[in-house]
């Protein structure tokens, strides 16, 4: 019988311990935002931009917990493909085949500690690239891996 109720409390001190032990975790169930639809958020849907000059790209990144990245790329759009979060397109040129096409990317961490952050990357439209529908794809990471993109139509002109 001494046995029994060496094992019992030996059991009820491992359950005890396992118990005070147990931390509980915050599980990050939120994607961080982007917008480029505010006052001073540039380019906006549909915007023109002119071979040989340089533009501010500014977009409003947040997360819930802390953000960690963002990428930015622009690339043709002589196909008409579509991204998942286009909801107003602009009015297309017709299908076209890519000649010289503009190509931009960059990919840059935000600094650490922030939940908030307003992204801000110049981009130079060479002389000599292909114009028309072109889009603006942004994307945000968080800490925890969370993801979340936009695109915005864009026309790159003489």
């Amino acid at each position: 019988m001494k046995s029994y109720n060496q094992w019992s409390l030996l059991l009820l001190g491992f359950f005890a311990l396992a118990l005070v032990s147990c931390t509980e975790t915050e599980i990050d169930e939120e994607k961080p935002t982007i917008t480029v639809n505010y006052s001073g958020g540039f380019p906006q849907t549909c915007e023109n931009l002119s071979r040989g000059q340089s533009y501010t790209i500014k977009a409003k990144v947040a997360d819930n917990l802390e953000l960690a990245s963002y990428s930015i790329e622009m690339h043709h759009n002589f196909d008409h493909h579509t991204h998942d979060d286009q909801e107003d397109p602009c009015e297309l040129e017709p299908i076209t085949t890519a000649v010289n096409p503009f190509n931009f990317s960059t990919n840059n961490n935000v600094p650490e500690g922030l939940t908030n952050f307003e992204i801000e990357a110049v981009v130079t439209i060479p002389t000599t690239i292909d114009t028309g529908d072109y889009h603006l794809a942004l994307s945000v990471t968080d800490v925890t891996g969370w993801q979340a993109r936009t695109s915005v139509d864009v026309k790159i002109v003489e």
